[in-house]
């Protein structure tokens, strides 16, 4: 449970003005550190509420799909230019990030992750290569400006960290596939 406070004071600090306004101010920290930590505070709150509503994660998230594909419906939701531009413009829109980042993907994250066999977190494995690798693509090659909050040079620098963070999940990827585990263990 140390876990789930871990988390809460996580979430706590992110959400303060201040440091929310500094992590929007530039568009790599906001979409690369701010969104992913909203995301692993929901993960590291996930076991207060696993502990205390059972039945619900056993009834609704039993094999951890329909937990992936929140998950997967709400990463890729935030990925999109408009979402993120509007996150800065629109408060409803910011207090959904906050809300929808750590207990709509963070929470079905953990609760999925685990449940999945290796097929399933291969798939998710490959969602992230694809969809950071066409972030990427689509930042740096995009004649226009995407979002209105943000510099050009901003977004190439969004882009390429994007395509960076694609080609690390590749490799890890390629590894875990060619790498046997059971020697290690």
């Amino acid at each position: 449970m140390k876990q789930a406070i871990y988390g809460l004071i996580l979430y706590v600090f992110l959400i303060l003005p201040p440091v929310a306004t500094l992590m929007e101010s530039i568009m790599a920290i906001h979409m690369h550190m701010q969104m992913p930590l909203l995301v692993i505070s929901g993960i590291l709150m996930a076991r207060f509420f696993q502990v205390r509503f059972p039945d619900f994660f056993e009834k609704w998230n039993r094999n951890g799909i329909p937990g992936i594909l929140l998950f997967v419906f709400i990463w890729t939701y935030w990925l999109i230019p408009r979402a993120m531009d509007e996150a800065l413009t629109m408060q409803m829109v910011e207090i959904f990030k906050f809300i929808s980042l750590p207990f709509l993907a963070g929470i079905p994250l953990r609760d999925s992750w685990g449940k999945l066999g290796k097929m399933g977190k291969y798939i998710m494995f490959i969602y992230f290569i694809i969809t950071s690798l066409a972030l990427g693509w689509l930042y740096i090659a995009s004649p226009e400006q995407l979002c209105n909050n943000y510099l050009v040079v901003e977004q190439i620098a969004l882009g390429w960290s994007s395509a960076i963070i694609g080609i690390c999940v590749l490799l890890y990827f390629v590894q875990d596939i060619f790498v046997d585990e059971s020697e290690y263990e």
